[in-house]
Parts: C-alpha cells; sequence; structure tokens
C-alpha cells in the first residue's frame, strides 16, 4: 500500500544509519524528530463535497484526501502537519476515452475545474486543487494502462495515458521491446504525466526525452477531440504535439501516447570514473558529448555530491575503505564522481566503453570498474524513499534543476550553490547542498541540485525556510539564462517564473491556445500559466 503522506510503499523504509546522523549533525546540525499528524484525523478534516452527483465521481473522504497533493516538500509539509488546505471535492477514475468525453461533459454543465492526475509524483504543484468557488473534480486516469496496439515493423506502441513506467515495461519487453524512458519517479509515473510535463529519462541520452519518444497523441479536450498522427517527420507547419508535450493539463486530457520504441539491448551496463575535480570532471564529459560518443547515460556529481551519495548509499566499512583508497591516488576532498551509461549492441558497446576511457584519462580520470554503476543501477528508483527517512530525521530536502550551456555550466552551478548555502544564514541555520549534471547534450547540460536543511515544528515556518531557498535559487537560473525547468515542469511553484523565460508575447501565444481549447478555463487552473499567482520576477531587481 502506498504512503498517504510521503514516498512510495509503506512497508519500504529504512531509517538513517549512525553514520549518516553523524554526518549531517556536523554538517547542518541535529535533526529534531517531530510527530506527524495522523491519517484518521486528516481525513476527518474533509469537507462535504460540493459536487452534483455522478456514477463515475466519488466523494469518499479518503480517497479525497490522497489526489489533494503530490510530492513535493510544500506537500510533504501539508501531509505531515495535517494542514491540508484545500481538497477536490471528488476523484473519478474513468476506464475508457468514452468516459473521460462524459466527465468533461459532466464538467461543463456544472461549471467544474477539472484535475489530470496520473501518478501523483509532482514535485512542483501540478495535481493540488487550488480555492475556488467552483467545485473541482479530479480525474485520476490510472485505470486506462492498455497497451492498444504494437507495431514492431515501424517500432511503434500505442499506450493509453495512464499506465505507468513498469507497466509500459512488462507489456513492451514480452515482445522483444523497450521504451527506455527511466525517470525517477519511473515506479508511479505514467506516460500521460511524462507528456504533459516534457519528461526526461536517465538514460535520455540513448532513448532521447519524452519529446522525442512521443510520435502522436490523442488528447480529449472541453471544445472536443484533437489527435496528432505519428508521421517520421513533417513540414505540415508547427507541430501540434509540441502543443501538447508540456502543456500540464491545461488543455486537455491527454487518452493514448503513441511511443517510439526500440528493441531490448544486448548490453545495458553502467561504470563509474572519478576525477580530481569538478572542473576536470566537467571538460571530460563536455568532450565525451561533443565527440557523440553512443552512450546512455553521463551522470557527474560534484565533490559534495560524491562525498554524500558514498555515505548514505554505503556501509561504514566500505565508506572508509573507499576514501583511503582514493586518497592514496590522490583522488581527495574535490573529487567527483562520473557514472556512464553503455546501451546497444555487444560490438557498439565495446568502443563506446573503450572511447570513454581513453577520453577520461587525457582529464586524469580514474576508472574504478563496474561496481558503482551497478550499485546505482540497483538503487536508482529508490533514492526518493530516502526522504522519508530523513523527514522524520529532522531533516526536510528538496531538488531544483536547470539547463544551461556549457560555457555557463560552472558558473551557474556555483551561484545556485551560493545562494542555497547562504540562504538561511540570518537565521543561524545551515544547508547542505549538491550536484550533479543529469542531461547531457552537445551544447550544455542540465543542472540537479540536492538540497537539505532542518525543519522545525512549526510547519509554516519550514514552509517560509523552503521558500527562501526556492525563491533565491530561482532567481539566479533565470539572471544566468537557464531554464527554470529541465525536466519537472511548472506547475504552480514554477508559474510565477514562466513569464520570464517566455516573454509577454510567448504567454500571450499559451494563453490563446487555452482560450481555443478551454474557453471556460476548467482545466486545471493556476497551472502552468500563473493564472491564480501575482506578477513575476524582475531580474533586474532580483530582491523584488
Amino acid at each position: 500500500m502506498r504512503r498517504w503522506n510521503g514516498w512510495g510503499e509503506e512497508d519500504l523504509f529504512t531509517p538513517l544509519s549512525q553514520l549518516v546522523v553523524t554526518y549531517l549533525t556536523d554538517l547542518i546540525g541535529p535533526g529534531e524528530k517531530i510527530k506527524d499528524a495522523r491519517l484518521e484525523d486528516v481525513v476527518s478534516q474533509v469537507p462535504i463535497s460540493r459536487l452534483p452527483e455522478h456514477q463515475l465521481a466519488a466523494t469518499d473522504r479518503r480517497e479525497r484526501l490522497l489526489h489533494a497533493r503530490g510530492q513535493s516538500l510544500p506537500d510533504w509539509i501539508a501531509l505531515r502537519s495535517g494542514q491540508i488546505g484545500t481538497f477536490p471535492d471528488a476523484v473519478a477514475h474513468p476506464e475508457s476515452t468514452s468516459a473521460v468525453r462524459e466527465l468533461l461533459k459532466f464538467g461543463r454543465l456544472h461549471e467544474l475545474i477539472l484535475i489530470p492526475y496520473g501518478g501523483g509524483t509532482s514535485v512542483v504543484g501540478h495535481i493540488n486543487p487550488l480555492p475556488s468557488d467552483r467545485p473541482v473534480l479530479t480525474i485520476d486516469m490510472s485505470r486506462m494502462k492498455r497497451l492498444k496496439q504494437l507495431d514492431p515493423v515501424s517500432q511503434l506502441a500505442t499506450f493509453e495515458s495512464g499506465i505507468s513506467g513498469p507497466e509500459i515495461e512488462a507489456q513492451l519487453q514480452p515482445e522483444g521491446f523497450t521504451l527506455g524512458h527511466f525517470p525517477q519517479s519511473f515506479e508511479y509515473s505514467t506516460l500521460g504525466g511524462w507528456v504533459a510535463t516534457r519528461s526526461s529519462g536517465q538514460q535520455s541520452l540513448h532513448y532521447g526525452r519524452i519529446e522525442k519518444l512521443a510520435a502522436g497523441v490523442e488528447v480529449e479536450t472541453p471544445m472536443g477531440k484533437m489527435s496528432v498522427s505519428p508521421v517520421p517527420a513533417s513540414a505540415a507547419g508547427p507541430d501540434l504535439r509540441h502543443l501538447i508535450l508540456g502543456s500540464e493539463g491545461i488543455l486537455g486530457f491527454i487518452t493514448e501516447v503513441i511511443v517510439r520504441v526500440k528493441s531490448i539491448p544486448a548490453v545495458d551496463a553502467f561504470y563509474g570514473i572519478f576525477f580530481r575535480d569538478w572542473q576536470s570532471g566537467i571538460d571530460a564529459t563536455r568532450f565525451i558529448a561533443q565527440s557523440g560518443v553512443p552512450l546512455s547515460m553521463l551522470r557527474l556529481s560534484d565533490p559534495q555530491e560524491s562525498e554524500t551519495s558514498l555515505i548514505i548509499g554505503g556501509r561504514p566499512d566500505l565508506v572508509n575503505w573507499a576514501d583511503r583508497a582514493l586518497r592514496t591516488l590522490k583522488y581527495r576532498e574535490e573529487r567527483c564522481l562520473l557514472i556512464y551509461g553503455v546501451t546497444g549492441q555487444s560490438s557498439l558497446a565495446r568502443s563506446s566503453h573503450r572511447q570513454v576511457r581513453s577520453i577520461a584519462r587525457r582529464y586524469g580520470g580514474l576508472y574504478t570498474g563496474g561496481f558503482i554503476g551497478k550499485q546505482w543501477r540497483k538503487n536508482r528508483f529508490s533514492t526518493p524513499y530516502l526522504r522519508n527517512a530523513l523527514w522524520e530525521g529532522g531533516y526536510a530536502t528538496d531538488t531544483l534543476e536547470t539547463a544551461v550551456p556549457w560555457f555557463s555550466v560552472p558558473q551557474t552551478v556555483d551561484k545556485i550553490k551560493l545562494a542555497l548555502d547562504e540562504g538561511l544564514k540570518e537565521i543561524g541555520e545551515k544547508v547542505l547542498v549538491f550536484s550533479h549534471l543529469s542531461h547531457v547534450y552537445s551544447d550544455g547540460a542540465s543542472i540537479y541540485v540536492t538540497f537539505l536543511f532542518r525543519r522545525t515544528a512549526d510547519p509554516e515556518e519550514t514552509y517560509e525556510r523552503w521558500l527562501t531557498l526556492k525563491h533565491a535559487a530561482s532567481q539566479v537560473i533565470l539572471f544566468q539564462g537557464g531554464t527554470i525547468s529541465h525536466q519537472h515542469g511548472i506547475g504552480s511553484d514554477h508559474a510565477p517564473y514562466l513569464a520570464s523565460e517566455k516573454g509577454e508575447l510567448g504567454i500571450t501565444a499559451i494563453e490563446a491556445a487555452r482560450q481555443a481549447l478551454d474557453p471556460d478555463r476548467m482545466m486545471n487552473p493556476g497551472k502552468l500559466l500563473p493564472d491564480l499567482n501575482t506578477g513575476s520576477v524582475d531580474l533586474e531587481h532580483p530582491d523584488r
């Protein structure tokens, strides 16, 4: 059974080891264990539904609570404290496109707000109902999970949009295919959610981001059905796929997605290389990316993340042994770890493997074999579970990400980390910050930053600490010319910053698309576009 106020299954919990507790205490101070709100008490707060009766809409209080929040840190603060705020008035679980169409008709008739819901894994507020005089109906797509067609000749597969990552692979792999889209939320997130937020999987260097994988799409909008058929390429005007990709539920319900699949690779392995310092690692990673070596992943951790990951994920004896060995070889405090993935046919994989090792040696890289890569692969989807243990140990943690050109990567990383490191100094609190480059391109890379700080017994104070840090880092990202989101999307958390990136005319164009497909603004208002947010960021005066 999934946790109602955290990540993953309830029976999967590993407490923080004494090594980790000591490490965090030394860096940012001891955590305070604070009692969480009880499920039954929070359920009792759910108000009477305002929704007219409908056979597909359930008004059960517990079900409405389970669909009230996602997985952002503000969501966790709300759930753990029991201060949820707004709940959907009902939850529907359609099992077909015709049922979705019926719910849209019902929504228009009664002037409802409709929220598309996939796996509930959003970390930026995509699925949260916001205060409104209109009743809110959340539509959970998870029962629409069939493989409708597989074309092995064209390597195209048509899925219903509510299917999760494991369900996709379970239906494709017996036929000899894989989608290869593995975001960290893979276990629970859905295909429709990936399209709606322009998701990126961990091995996107080989398989491509979701915009490359999604060849066609069907969307039920308030104004009717929109279909985009799969073709290899087209010059027939603007690509309507990109109107739906990243639309975050404000245009309609994605009901089907036609995806490009690949044959299961003969080799799919991961390896580790240590560099003596961050700049050497960046230079080597950029050279590999621009050389076009066919890999599936390049993930470079900065020194702090390299150390923290080793401590949090390893046994004390293993940590001490690895540290001694690396120091003996003069890989000391500034060392950083590159994990790379080799995916494909055997001969090509062997060639890629040799090329990476050869390039790495030019930059002082120390190849460490496959052990680190195997450990990373084993735990690739379990990292979010660590949030549960950290929270219960008294620590709040969140992530943010961007993408910038290569020339700006070192400076942008430094400035984001500095903004976070100094973000709570006025109140005497320390912040643990670390980062990695998680997706690379010939012209730049994505930057993924994790930050931890001590939470307090006052949920509002914990939220204010988060807001201060999030805003400081977001200002830096925009000032550096980075995107406000490389893979998490906009939701409500990033909506105030979008105009600074898209420009006034760009926002007007997106608004026009919404007006054409949802003139009554019934679809997920307050997300992507800042309907219920005030103002935008002033880059000339970033403190405003």
